[in-house]
């Protein structure tokens, strides 16, 4: 009687596809896994934010280029921990539930700027501590300021970029069906720094600042597959995180509310 080897060719082919799919899932794991961050914090001032004080989070005007993006600083005013005086539409604050959190509140940008016209216009916002003490000093400023509450400004500086990639994927149709095969890569850097000033005493208190790097992934296996590092979101929530614990001044000796008022003069 002659054996039954009918078998043995699917077995083999089971074996591949086994095979290539243990390889896809292996560069999953590689892909979803490469991210790297770091968070560096400077202080100058010993100072803290208020309960009710308000701060306002601008893009630092830039000369040349397009500077930071706008879902950069929604994502960042999201995720602070303070309540939006003006959210945009679609905008939800994540307040803060800590039992040590200082319930502050996030201004507006377009309406910040928009009640001190024309001081922070790209053109003729402050460029360091000592412009914002020159401003303090004009006529109808820091009245201005007063009557809208905001404290502090967050002026942020950054952008994510693409700073490397390759491979390439192919896709065809036959007979049998379509199809796509190949690997591709990039490799994206965020990089955000976060000062803020006192609107009050014109000093800057420090500044926040990360920096996000990480390879996303596309897998040709029949339907193309990605893999995306979310080195922008990432990014966001280390700064957030950072810069509220910043504010509270949790880096302060006896904490933010006992050093909450040294703001430092001129």
């Amino acid at each position: 009687m002659t054996p039954h080897r009918s078998s043995s060719p699917r077995s083999g082919a089971g074996h591949s596809r086994s095979r290539a799919l243990a390889g896809v899932a292996a560069v999953a794991v590689l892909g979803t896994g490469c991210m790297t961050s770091k968070v560096d914090e400077t202080r100058q001032v010993a100072a803290a934010i208020q309960a009710d004080e308000s701060i306002v989070v601008l893009k630092k005007p830039q000369l040349e280029g397009v500077g930071t993006e706008e879902k950069f600083i929604d994502c960042l005013q999201e995720n602070l921990g303070g309540t939006l005086v003006h959210p945009e539409e679609g905008q939800s604050a994540k307040v803060s539930k800590a039992k040590d959190a200082v319930p502050f509140k996030i201004y507006g940008e377009q309406q910040f700027t928009d009640a001190l016209f024309p001081w922070f216009e790209p053109s003729t916002a402050p460029a360091n501590a000592d412009g914002l003490r020159v401003l303090l000093e004009r006529p109808g400023v820091a009245e201005r300021l007063a009557q809208i509450g905001v404290r502090y400004v967050v002026w942020l500086d950054g952008q994510t970029r693409k700073t490397d990639g390759g491979g390439s994927i192919a896709c065809g149709a036959g007979p049998g069906g379509a199809g796509c095969i190949g690997l591709g890569w990039w490799e994206k850097q965020s990089g955000y720094v976060a000062s803020v000033w006192d609107m009050q005493t014109g000093s800057e208190l420090g500044s926040v600042s990360t920096d996000v790097t990480g390879t996303s992934v596309l897998i040709g296996a029949v339907a193309p597959i990605p893999i995306i590092a979310p080195v922008q979101r990432t990014a966001c929530n280390r700064l957030a995180e950072q810069l509220r614990s910043f504010l509270g001044g949790a880096d302060l000796v006896g904490g933010g509310a006992a050093a909450g008022g040294s703001g430092g003069g001129r």
